[in-house]
């Protein structure tokens, strides 16, 4: 095996790292009557239990994020195996689409879930750290659910798969 030196190949870089299998997640909330939303897969969770937090990243040009972090609460779905077309509706540029036709649920304070998903963790801004052309974002979570029924969309390779069920 030979190491390939790094040089600036953002597509090099990018497919690399698509080799690193991770969850799918929608965050979602409704800000000023209206949902927002954007997909992440690099979502961690277990980064602290106490306070209980996670993370993810975000593009610094995401014009979502902006609006998105001004919301009461911020659900995260974790998107089930069946939510390939849901994640790519909800990554759609055309965010005028993005929500519709799915099945979601809302909760009082504006967090926003999609059906379907083996967990929704209810969550609140907590701490942004700059990271590069990305921002780490902390989120605390106030709320949670899970079914072990359901299982998760997986991202590996640049597309989406699902776990194999073994006999």
């Amino acid at each position: 095996m030979a190491l390939t030196p790094y040089s600036p190949d953002p597509q090099l870089l990018r497919t690399t790292f698509s080799y690193f299998p991770s969850g799918v997640v929608a965050l979602a909330a409704e800000v000023d009557g209206a949902p927002e939303g954007l997909i992440a897969s690099s979502f961690t969770v277990g980064v602290s239990l106490e306070p209980p937090l996670v993370v993810f990243s975000v593009q610094n040009t995401s014009t979502t994020w902006p609006v998105l972090k001004r919301a009461e609460r911020i659900g995260i779905s974790v998107l089930g195996e069946t939510h390939g077309q849901t994640a790519r509706q909800i990554a759609a540029k055309d965010k005028s689409t993005r929500f519709e036709n799915l099945d979601l649920e809302t909760t009082a304070s504006g967090a926003l879930f999609v059906h379907g998903s083996p967990v929704w963790l209810e969550t609140k801004a907590y701490a942004e750290y700059p990271a590069g052309d990305h921002t780490l974002i902390l989120l605390e979570v106030t709320a949670l659910y899970a079914d072990d029924a359901i299982a998760p969309l997986v991202f590996h390779g640049s597309a989406f798969k699902q776990l194999l069920k073994s006999a």
